[in-house]
């Protein structure tokens, strides 16, 4: 509820009414109206002086919420302007209307006071109290600002702290590892196979023979050094115990002995340890050993000298040569041997089948020899059909013993063992090539080898080296090229075989391998599933 439109006192400038138009204050102002004290007694009674209008009662509510700091609620309007009734003097008893009126005046002018106090105490109140508030919000921003700061400068102080302890410590655990790394010999190893080119031979010689004999005129070249006077190892010579110069060299040499055996020692098992591809950390953990002991031996000076340690480690290049060289020989002659049981197994087969073929050429004769001594002359004929043939296989079978690069060249595959991209190529001078294929599917591998290609040839030693030479970047086994096997599909090989034959009769694209699909019937159908388009 708002004032209704009026003058009210101005709050702002005292002594000045301003007219309130129900809504805001405008600024229409008027100085105040004085008001009468007692009536004067110099008036007449004819001509009485009208008296202004006092409202009794002001607006509870403030003018409007908007202009609520602008002033305080209005509480008393005097308007002599506006007044409607004004209060009549009667002619008889001036005085006490007089009187009266004076006195209500006076009680007005009191509560108008009053009002005005509660007003300016209130708008006061408010003031101050906005004051306060404000520079209580303040105090506490400031507060919260120096915390916050406080507390930041604590953040960063710790974290600085923590970052120069972690650095301290990175730095730390850096030195350790370094100085592990310069004690310990790393020793991990490299299993891997050894390819073709791994392994360089230190001091190459034609076979283990003359690395037998170059390793034992070394070993007595490392017993001479050690016989001599300060060939293996050094020490202090003026070295003095109690002011004993003798049992200064007496100690001296005790532990240059001493030194000279731990030495010696971790030679000779780094050397009946040795494996070829172990060769690099033997050399470390050997040189490491002559570290050590001319850090131990600082003392006395006691140091290995550096000849006998070249020839230390002399000792341990010509023993991994000879060890690998050896292994070589052995596989050399591990081949060797199967090749020698192949041809032996071919030349039995075609021993057997001349034999066979001999007898059955026999019997042809005699039977031959009847029908002509019978007139059967039909029956004659077809048996010198049948005899020819006999006649014909004979002369095969001793084309294919003459000739040893005839035979049958084979890709095989295996595809429950060896995945789809590994073919295996080779060749048989057997007469039954399949009997070469089982032997192959015997129990070192889970499933039986799959048959893609395999055909005879006059020159099957050519063809399967030509296949090798294609497929050499692909090999499995670049160490043992008799290991047969290469990266490659199928397919691949078709295309190369079609080059090299020029008439490819009969090629089995995709492997059968039956016993690995019925034993895997769950990756099979993974397998046949169409893969969705991306």
């Amino acid at each position: 509820m708002t004032a209704p439109a009026g003058w009210y006192p101005d709050t702002q400038q005292p002594g000045q009414q301003r007219y309130w138009d129900g809504q805001q204050w405008t600024e229409h102002r008027a100085p105040l109206t004085p008001h009468p004290t007692a009536a004067s007694t110099s008036q007449t009674t004819s001509a009485p002086t009208p008296q202004p209008t006092v409202a009794a009662t002001a607006p509870s509510t403030r003018p409007s919420t908007s202009s609520a700091k602008q002033t305080a609620n209005p509480a008393v309007v005097v308007s002599p302007e506006t007044a409607t009734t004004a209060v009549k003097i009667p002619l008889f008893g001036a005085r006490k209307a007089a009187r009266e009126a004076s006195s209500e005046v006076e009680r007005l002018e009191a509560e108008l006071a009053s009002f005005r106090a509660e007003m300016a105490r209130l708008g006061a109140l408010d003031v101050v109290e906005l004051q306060r508030e404000r520079d209580d919000l303040q105090t506490q921003i400031k507060q919260a600002d120096a915390m916050l700061k406080l507390q930041r400068e604590e953040m960063v102080g710790e974290a600085q702290r923590a970052r120069a302890e972690m650095q301290t410590e990175s730095n730390s655990q850096r030195e350790r590892l370094q100085r592990l790394r310069t004690q310990i010999v790393t020793t991990e190893e490299t299993a891997v196979l050894q390819e073709a080119g791994i392994y360089r031979y230190q001091h190459p010689l034609e076979n283990s023979v003359e690395y037998k004999e170059e390793l034992s005129r070394l070993q007595d070249q490392i017993k001479v050094m050690v016989r001599a006077n300060g060939g293996a190892v050094t020490a202090a010579q003026d070295w003095t115990v109690n002011g004993s110069a003798a049992q200064g060299r007496s100690m001296v040499r005790d532990y240059s002995k001493l030194m000279l055996r731990a030495y010696n020692a971790e030679a000779d098992n780094l050397v009946r340890g040795l494996k070829p591809y172990k060769l690099a950390t033997a050399k470390d953990r050997l040189e490491k050993v002559v570290s050590t002991i001319e850090r131990l031996g600082k003392t006395m000076q006691i140091r290995i000298t550096p000849s006998y340690h070249r020839l230390r480690l002399k000792e341990l290049e010509l023993t991994a040569d000879y060890q690998e060289k050896l292994a070589r020989e052995k596989e050399q002659e591990r081949e060797e041997k199967q090749r020698l049981r192949e041809e032996r197994i071919a030349q039995q087969e075609m021993d057997r089948e001349r034999y066979r073929l001999r007898k059955e050429r026999e019997h042809y004769c005699n039977v031959l020899d009847k029908l002509i001594a019978n007139g059967d002359v039909e029956a004659a004929d077809r048996m010198r059909v049948q005899l020819h043939e006999v006649d014909r296989a004979i002369e095969d079978v001793d084309y294919r013993a003459a000739n040893i690069r005839a035979g049958y060249v084979y890709v095989i595959s295996n595809l429950g063992s060896f995945g789809e991209r590994m073919v295996k190529i080779g060749m048989t001078r057997r007469l039954e090539p399949m009997d070469r294929v089982r032997e192959l599917s015997d129990a070192s591998v889970p499933f039986n080898f799959d048959v893609h290609a395999l055909f005879f040839s006059d020159d099957a030693v050519g063809i399967e080296t030509a296949m090798h030479q294609h497929f050499a970047d692909k090999r499995v086994n670049h160490v043992n090229h008799r290991r047969e096997f290469f990266y490659a599909t199928p397919i691949e090989t078709r295309a190369k075989l079609l080059e090299l034959t020029g008439d490819l009769l009969q090629f089995e694209e995709t492997p059968l391998a039956v016993e690995f699909r019925q034993s895997n019937p769950a990756a099979v159908r993974s397998q046949a599933s169409p893969t969705p388009d991306a």
